[in-house]
């Protein structure tokens, strides 16, 4: 990676100097790099750069991740009347590189390496940069439904996750929207602005478990909304646009075709961590373990090096940081994705600091 040349030497920071002993250490320019550029990427990147270290952000697609598709979020602190997620998203990208945070995008990260003192981040175009620390931000990807019709209307109806350019496209017709957390109830409050009717179809029995209190109630007092428990989508249907939708109810086994002309579907979502297979401990459903979740029976993760135990959102490779949701039992929320990227980066100074 070339080093612009208005940039400090290597590896001088607000709080590290890196030891000169280390002949690989000539190579690291960066202090850290973050992989992602959602929430917790953007604040990691935020809060790095503003403190010294030379940051950089790489992300596969452009800034936002799950968040800036969301139509709404009225529950970030500081924002009372709402944000959408692409403004505050835009607004940290810009926060992030006016305090000289470099972001590159169109990155595909394929995997991670330990070099001695680096930290190796490898894309899939050959390239791969070098770095003292990595907080890892790299979020979850939309999960898929299943069904006759569904893949032919993606994009012409059905999408995944909803934006502020659907709401005109909606107006005066029916809506459906597939999930029961907080990022299905934003959308069926914002799109029920101009639709005709907006019904959120719920897989199991209740919502009250998965979304906000605040949310719900929000949602009680629009008249346009309304909720189907226990019901699924399993076949889409329509020409050139979705037309209709048959949904099963889950107790009874009955299935009913609905007219419909557009269908959001936020069904969870999964972590975007394959290429850390082999490197980093994660669990079962591919999420990274970090901090005292490692110890298993108070003993140090396998392959541990260090006297101390990892820090608290440190995996099990020393050094690099998980922050967000790809992180295994994280909130699940932009405030602590927010946090925690913050939180990484106080954590890489501690570990620069101690090297």
């Amino acid at each position: 990676m070339t080093k612009p040349a208005d940039v400090p030497p290597p590896f001088r920071t607000a709080n590290y100097i890196a030891p000169p002993s280390d002949p690989a250490d000539e190579r690291i320019e960066v202090g850290v790099l973050v992989v992602g550029a959602g929430p917790a990427g953007l604040g990691a990147a935020v809060y790095g750069a503003s403190e010294g270290l030379r940051t950089v952000l790489v992300e596969r697609t452009a800034a936002g991740g799950q968040a800036g598709q969301s139509s709404r979020i009225e529950n970030y602190l500081g924002f009372p009347d709402g944000v959408s997620g692409a403004q505050l998203t835009d607004r940290a990208r810009r926060q992030a590189t006016k305090f000289g945070a470099e972001m590159l995008t169109t990155c595909d990260v394929v995997r991670l390496e330990v070099n001695g003192s680096a930290r190796t981040v490898r894309f899939a175009d050959g390239g791969s940069i070098d770095a003292h620390t990595v907080i890892l931000a790299t979020g979850v990807s939309y999960r898929q439904l299943t069904g006759p019709g569904l893949d032919g209307l993606t994009g012409r109806g059905i999408f995944y996750g909803s934006s502020l350019t659907e709401s005109a496209a909606c107006a005066g017709q029916d809506v459906y929207i597939v999930g029961g957390a907080n990022s299905a109830g934003q959308a069926a409050v914002y799109l029920s602005r101009t639709a005709r009717s907006v019904t959120i179809l719920v897989r199991g029995p209740s919502v009250e478990a998965s979304m906000s209190y605040y949310l719900v109630q929000q949602i009680a007092k629009i008249p346009k909304i309304s909720f189907r428990v226990c019901t699924e989508v399993i076949a889409a249907h329509g020409t050139d646009h979705l037309e209709r939708l048959t949904l099963r109810d889950s107790k009874t086994g009955a299935a009913q075709t609905v007219d419909a002309q557009w269908l959001f579907v936020f069904i969870g979502a999964a972590p975007l961590t394959d290429w850390l297979e082999g490197v980093v401990t994660r669990d079962n459903r591919g999420f990274v373990v970090a901090g005292p979740d490692l110890s298993v029976d108070g003993q140090r993760p396998r392959g541990w090096t260090l006297d101390r135990a990892p820090y608290h959102l440190e995996t099990s490779v020393p050094g690099v940081f998980v922050a967000g949701d790809a992180r295994a039992e994280s909130a699940k929320r932009v405030a602590s994705a927010v946090g925690e990227g913050a939180m990484a980066v106080m954590l890489a100074h501690r570990y620069l600091e101690k090297l």
